[in-house]
């Protein structure tokens, strides 16, 4: 080969083999959990649970709306049946009245 053909030649890369990674899978995965979060200041109320058994998930979550009523949405997930959910609207919940601090006004000298 001459040294102007020898020279057309570009370098390739070559990808790494794959490498086997040994990970740990729990085939009846297991979960609870819950929170609930009811801030007077600014009015923040909600809360939900959840449970995993499995593939069977179970739950349910609740939250006032801007409007004032309670929104609960109780749902299930399974491979059979898929995710299903039930939303129901609750009556107004009472809103937090939170006074309104004025500030003081700056009096003008001219």
């Amino acid at each position: 080969i001459s040294s102007s053909a020898s020279a057309a030649i570009a370098a390739v890369p070559v990808a790494a083999p794959a490498v086997a990674i040994n990970t740990n899978y729990d085939p009846l995965p297991q979960y609870t959990y819950a929170y609930n979060v009811q801030d007077a200041l600014t009015g923040d109320s909600k809360s939900q649970q959840e449970t995993r058994d499995g593939d069977i998930v179970r739950g349910s979550y609740s939250l006032v709306e801007p409007d004032g009523t309670l929104r609960t949405v109780i749902y299930t997930a399974d491979p059979v049946n898929g995710f299903n959910a039930v939303v129901q609207r609750g009556p107004l919940v009472p809103q937090a009245v939170v006074p309104v601090a004025h500030a003081p006004v700056a009096r003008v000298v001219g």
